[in-house]
């Protein structure tokens, strides 16, 4: 057996009782004390998140779009500066390889001016880059997927996330908290967008996107560094969450998660992310067999809100009546919302918002009803 990876901040989760799993290969805080307590530390102030797990896939070169453009459903090309997008990299049945941020960063800023030799390892000559950050379980899968379709691409794919590290600050008090390190004003950067600043005397990378269902930013920092910025965001008042809490919040927000409401035996019209699938004038690897299954009646990924206590788990079984009509993905108690919630995959004829279903937990046929998703939005 292959030992498992460690992010540059294993140390201090283990200093600090992190209950430590082994999550896609990597050893990772579950929870440091209470799930709950760092749910709703993260909904009513401010949750600090290790998530240097996640893979981060630099690319340079005039080519680079292309390559991108050609992998990913949204169109890569001709994205602006500084903008982030959520897609997708599918097979060519449509299948979903992994669901994926995209950004396009340029460091021409002072940061790189004054960081030379460090601003250049992170960007290309021009100063323009293409960051693209995939799931954890997934990254040496897309590594692999990368390579098979670089061709004679002028392009420059490289694995930064053994020598970065990447840290969420997430919840209503995320902007407040931060900024001191930053000397970019933080609340002025626009949702689903990200620049390469300065902090604490480096060359990171933020940008205002998270997995939680609250506002907030994500840095990628030098792996040397990590620690030093978490100290920082502890010491300003931020409270350390882990993947239990980080579970339980993606889930209330109806974020997928690889693995469970995403698959390569699933696309992302199953999933209904059609948002994030472009099929005009783009095309892409599975654009075809995309294209093909729009005008077809498929499973639809809804929300289940049960009405007594018994909480779903991952592939228990939805009822229409006597008849089976789906199976959950994921299931959690929501803290926020004080009842059982599912995701789940079911037959279109039970798909409607009201839709009065059933769930077998353990021999027992709970009642619930399809809700609108998400379960979770915060007040804006």
């Amino acid at each position: 057996m292959m030992p498992l990876r460690s992010t540059p901040l294993n140390s201090w989760h283990t200093a600090h009782h992190g209950k430590m799993v082994d999550f896609a290969g990597w050893s990772m805080p579950v929870q440091y004390a209470s799930i709950v307590e760092e749910h709703q530390a993260t909904r009513t102030h401010c949750g600090l998140f290790d998530i240097s797990h996640m893979g981060r896939l630099r690319f340079t070169g005039p080519d680079a779009p292309v390559l991108l453009d050609r992998l990913l459903t949204r169109k890569v090309i001709g994205m602006g500066a500084g903008k982030v997008r959520y897609s997708l990299v599918t097979n060519e049945s449509g299948g979903i390889l992994d669901d994926v941020l995209v950004y396009r960063l340029s460091d021409t800023s002072e940061a790189r001016n004054e960081h030379g030799a460090d601003a250049n390892r992170l960007a290309g000559a021009d100063g323009e880059f293409y960051l693209l950050v995939v799931n954890a379980s997934n990254r040496e899968k897309i590594v692999t997927w990368i390579q098979q379709h670089v061709g004679d691409l002028n392009v420059s794919p490289m694995d930064d996330t053994f020598s970065t590290a990447m840290i969420a600050v997430q919840g209503p008090n995320a902007f407040q908290l931060a900024q001191s390190l930053f000397e970019l004003k933080l609340s002025e950067l626009g949702y689903y967008s990200g620049a390469v600043t300065k902090s604490c005397g480096q060359t990171v990378i933020v940008s205002r996107t998270g997995y939680t269902g609250e506002d907030g930013i994500e840095l990628v920092v030098p792996a040397a560094s990590a620690l030093d910025f978490w100290q920082k965001l502890i010491a300003a008042g931020a409270k350390p969450v882990g993947l239990g809490a980080r579970d339980t919040l993606r889930l209330e927000a109806a974020m997928p998660l690889y693995g469970h409401e995403l698959s390569e035996s699933l696309t992302p019209l199953h999933a209904d992310l059609g948002f994030a699938v472009n099929l005009k004038e783009h095309a892409f690897v599975g654009c075809e067999a995309l294209a093909k299954l729009q005008s077809e009646s498929l499973p639809k990924r809804v929300g289940i809100e049960l009405t007594g206590k018994r909480v779903p788990r991952e592939h228990y079984a939805v009822y229409l009546g006597d008849r089976q009509v789906g199976e959950v993905t994921s299931g959690t108690f929501s803290p926020t919302l004080q009842r059982p919630i599912a995701m789940a995959y079911v037959h279109p004829d039970a798909a409607a918002e009201g839709t009065e279903l059933r769930i077998d937990i353990r021999g027992s046929r709970e009642p619930g009803r399809v809700v609108r998703l998400p379960f979770y939005s915060r007040t804006r």
